[in-house]
């Protein structure tokens, strides 16, 4: 009796001889968005549904009902479509586009008049999360409190690039948001020891949108401006000193930015320059 002849290329348990290495994949140069889809959708905290968080043009977070509507069946302007990873505030011309979750979120006004099928649709979110949470799947989050970063104290106000941004960490804290070859986010810090950094200043508030938001008050601000113009685009990246020099490297997570405004990031505001040691002051 002959063995079974074990076909070429393989071997005797069947298993290839060559594995065929992975292709790695890399953000295209010319994307206007570095953050790649894998991660990015997460729960409601008020009411537990699914969302799926992308960018917006000036690149704050929107989070968007996972799937496409009819646009005939969405209010103007609550209509977004998707364009290369960024979303857009407006229809695309196609017969469908995407809703955000804030107006279907049934734990929330809506500030629009909606129409019967996104009543439908907030009425099935609301059935499933007194499911979620009758049996205890989900707790609603509490009501926002007066957010405080790592160490207690407030979120601090940068300034990079002729505009503010409120942090959502301590200047030390701020970490990149690239994506490791080992598939996790990078754990180096923006701001390097050896590197550049900002200073602390007091600045005037300054009004912003055309509001009267206490100009005469100074407030401490971490200034970024007189760093190079491409330093400034890495922290506005946040990304570290090391993939700031690999433009094909992933985000795997938001950017912690948000523009800073006089009125609503008011608790934030601190009057006095925050205590620095005295290492960090001998560096500059």
């Amino acid at each position: 009796m002959c063995p079974d002849r074990i076909p070429t290329g393989r071997h005797w348990d069947g298993s290839p001889r060559h594995l065929h290495s992975r292709r790695p994949l890399q953000v295209a140069a010319h994307s206007p968005s570095r953050l790649l889809r894998h991660g990015q959708s997460g729960r409601c905290r008020q009411c537990g549904s699914r969302i799926d968080l992308y960018q917006r043009a000036d690149q704050r977070p929107i989070a968007l009902h996972p799937t496409e509507l009819t646009a005939t069946h969405v209010p103007e302007p609550c209509r977004w479509h998707l364009s290369s990873g960024i979303a857009y505030p407006h229809g695309d011309g196609s017969p469908w586009c995407r809703v955000p979750h804030a107006v279907l979120c049934p734990r929330r006004i809506p500030l629009y008049r909606t129409g019967p099928a996104l009543d439908a649709i907030r009425r099935q979110l609301a059935v499933r999360t007194r499911c979620l949470i009758d049996t205890g799947a989900f707790t609603p989050a509490p009501p926002p409190t007066r957010p405080h970063t790592a160490d207690g104290a407030t979120c601090p106000v940068v300034q990079m690039l002729l505009c503010r941004y409120l942090a959502e960490h301590g200047v030390e804290h701020i970490r990149c948001v690239v994506r490791t070859r080992h598939r996790h986010r990078c754990p180096q810090p923006v701001l390097t020891p050896t590197g550049p950094a900002g200073a602390w200043r007091l600045l005037p508030t300054g009004p912003r949108r055309g509001q009267l938001a206490l100009p005469d008050v100074l407030m401490a601000v971490y200034d970024l401006g007189h760093l190079p113009y491409s330093e400034q685009l890495r922290w506005r990246a946040q990304r570290c000193r090391r993939h700031a020099a690999s433009p094909g490297a992933a985000d795997l997570a938001l950017t912690g930015w948000q523009p800073f405004d006089p009125l609503l990031h008011a608790p934030h505001i601190r009057t006095r320059l925050p205590h620095t040691p005295a290492r960090r002051l001998r560096n500059r």
